[in-house]
Order: structure tokens, then sequence, then C-alpha cells
């Protein structure tokens, strides 16, 4: 089933979403018109008296990936599988910026003052590309409230509890002892060691957490002297030292012991944007309700959910039951909205081309989402998906299936504007 749709009054004020078939059968008795096609939204042409019946949004924060949904009385009502950020890409600009302004530095220009000392940073400051996930999260949330009634939010908050992982031998407090701690202590490894055995590297398997130094040899149970391994692993090694059982894997002893060592600095990092998210989430005005991703775990393993990011930010936080509604996510991929530079240079700085004088070409922008209907030759076919503008106005289209090119302007139209992300199911 897919998601519901968003319906709005004749004021644009979010209406209790419907489902796909009730919103087909307005537009085609033409009671609502398509007001916008992702998230999909309908605005009704008459006006109505209802109460909208509230909703909650829940939100699983990642580094790469943020998992979206909407609940209605335990209901998950529309996801969004994946909101992709673009950190790495904004950590790449940044970089190239940094290497053509010291190359500038280093020419006769002493007229120039340098000015990298006299910088502050304001408090709560975050990297670009760190924040970067802070607002494009913050820019959905306030997305989905203008097109649906949200009442609550809900929201990771820690990924890992560092308390837990570092001091797991504390005695007489249930918080660290209870049922959750090997929820977390296991999720925390599975990312550290990128779900896979880390003696023989197979994946997608049933992994058991492993003592690096034996625990009868005086081995603690500190996350540093723990790892995953698959069951024939786990049980040939047995209560051997790790210098004999990888003996004759030399590459791969140097490997385990220096990726234990890593510091739990990993985890903050983590842990840092959620923390900043949870501050704007509160400045909305709405309650928020946090939690760990050791609770997310739990609750999508007793509800025996499959693992994915939508299914992942509908576990968060308090989660007696659940109700699935939808199977068909939408996937989301933060794109930007271009660069002010206007002269593209190679990797060792010379000029390479020069972006065209007019942003739009027969009614076209690069990044709005078009549907090119081609009736012969080659490209014949229906592509729809993401466009690149060409001032000769013959395009090129990313889709689904790869990239399109030299498709004609006339063959165009626009079936959303841009706005920094590209949608898929």
């Amino acid at each position: 089933m897919s998601n519901f749709v968003f319906v709005l009054d004749t004021q644009l004020k979010p209406l209790t979403p419907c489902s796909p078939g009730t919103a087909r059968r307005l537009l085609n008795a033409r009671k609502a018109a398509i007001y916008r096609r992702f998230p999909f939204t309908i605005v009704l042409k008459k006006a109505v008296e209802e109460t909208p019946h509230p909703c909650r949004v829940k939100i699983d924060p990642g580094s790469k990936t943020t998992g979206l949904a909407i609940l209605q009385d335990n209901r998950v009502i529309w996801a969004k599988a994946e909101l992709t950020h673009r950190g790495q890409a904004i950590k790449d600009a940044l970089l190239s910026r940094r290497q053509l302004r010291r190359t500038r530095r280093h020419r006769k220009t002493r007229y120039r003052k340098p000015r990298f000392l006299n910088r502050k940073r304001k408090p709560g400051w975050l990297p670009p590309s760190l924040q970067h996930r802070v607002d494009t999260t913050l820019t959905w949330v306030n997305r989905l409230r203008k097109v649906c009634p949200v009442a609550s939010i809900s929201q990771e908050l820690v990924r890992f509890d560092t308390q837990k992982l570092q001091n797991p031998e504390l005695n007489g407090v249930e918080y660290q002892q209870g049922e959750l701690f090997g929820y977390e202590v296991r999720e925390y490894l599975l990312e550290k060691w990128g779900r896979k055995c880390a003696y023989c590297g197979v994946g997608n398997t049933p992994l058991e957490v492993e003592h690096i130094h034996p625990q009868s040899k005086g081995g603690s149970n500190r996350v540093s002297n723990l790892t995953l391994a698959c069951h024939p692993c786990n049980q040939s090694k047995g209560n051997r030292d790790i210098r004999d059982f990888l003996s004759g894997k030399p590459p791969v002893l140097a490997r385990i012991l220096e990726q234990a060592k890593a510091p739990l600095k990993d985890a903050a990092a983590v842990n840092a944007t959620p923390w900043k998210l949870y501050q704007q989430l509160k400045e909305t005005g709405l309650p928020v309700e946090v939690g760990t991703g050791g609770l997310t775990k739990y609750n999508r393993t007793r509800l025996e959910l499959p693992k994915t990011h939508w299914l992942d930010a509908a576990c968060v936080g308090v989660t007696d039951s659940l109700e699935v509604c939808t199977q068909q996510p939408l996937k989301i991929e933060a794109k930007g909205h271009g660069t002010r530079q206007m002269c593209r240079t190679d990797k060792f700085g010379f000029p390479k081309r020069y972006v065209p004088r007019f942003k739009f070409v027969k009614g076209f922008q690069t990044g709005d989402i078009v549907k090119a209907i081609v009736p012969q030759g080659k490209k014949a076919g229906i592509h729809t998906g993401r466009v690149a503008v060409r001032s000769t106005g013959s395009f090129n289209i990313t889709t689904a299936k790869g990239l399109v090119q030299g498709i004609n302007a006339k063959y165009c139209r626009c079936v959303h504007r841009k706005d920094g992300y590209t949608y898929s199911f």
C-alpha cells in the first residue's frame, strides 16, 4: 500500500491525511486539485468543517541518511525511507575552495590581508557538513507540519550511550544493568565493525558478540575488548588468544587490533548532531519525545520488523504496538541549490568552463523534475527525473535507470520545480 495523501482545506490548512483511493476519487470528481507532487498533497475546492486528527512525526537521525515516519494512533501512514544528506559533498566543496584560496595567497597579492585569524565561531557552532544534517532534517519537519496536523515529535536523541559502553560493570543501578544494555552494546558493535564478522569478513549472517582477549584469561567486558564474529569463527576461536588464533593471518590480526583501539569519539560525533537537532525541534513549540538507538532496535526486534531507515524511525521512543499501512516509502536525496562559482576549475585550479548567463532555458532550470515523452528515435519512451538544462535546448535527464542525454526541451513537461532534492520510490 502507498503512503497516505496529505490534504489541505481551501485556506491551505492541513487536514487529516486520507488514503490513496479517497484522494483518487476526489481528484476524479474534481472536488480537489493537486497541490504538490512531493510529498503528494491535494487541496480541496470547497470548505469543510473537520477537526484534524493529530499525528506524530518520528525521526531517526543518521550520519548519511535520516529516516522519517508519520504515525497516527500507532499506524504508520507516511514513510520516507531515506533522506540522504550531502555532508561529504559539502566537505569536498569546502576543501576545493580552501585550496583555490591558498593558491591565491602564494601569488604577488600583498594588498590582500590574511583573514584566517579574525573569525569567531558562534556558541553551538557545528562544521558545515554536520550543520547541513540538522538543517535538512529540520526543513523536512517544517514542510510536513505545513501539510499534516503534526501535534508531537519523537526523536532518537543518542545512538549509543557511552556511559553504558565505558562502565558496564557498575552495580546497584538498574539503568546500567537493565534489559536494554545488550542492545546498546550490540548496536554500537554493528556500526563499528561494519556488520561483518571481524575474522572472516562474512556478512548477512547472524553475528555473536566475541571477546578479543578471552574473559577466562582476564579479559574485560569493556567495548574496546568486544567484537563481532560469526558462529563458526566464534566456536573455532574459543578461549584462545587472538594472536594464536590469527597467527597465520598477520594482516587480519593487525586490522582487528588497530580497530579495537579506536576510541569512542565516533559515537560522540554521531551523538553531536541529534543534540543540536533536539534543541532546534524544541523551538517549534511541539512536545518532543526522545529515545536511544538501543530502545529503537529493541522495539523493532520485539515487533519483528525488518531493518530499514523508515521502520527504525517508526520504532523511536515508546512503541507498544505498530501497524504499518504503507509499503512504498519515499526516497529523498539532497542535491543542494547549485553554487555561486561562476568559473569551474579542474583539480589544478585552472578554468575549465563557465556557467550560462541565464538560469532558465525554455522555461526550465537545472534541478527541475520533468517528464519527457519522446515519440520516436533512439531515445523513444517516457523519461522522468531531474533535468540539467543546456543553452542549446538539449537537456540531460537523470532517471532511476540512469542518465539520458540529448532530450529536446519541447518533449519535457515540468512535474516538480527545483527545491534542492530529488525523489524516487
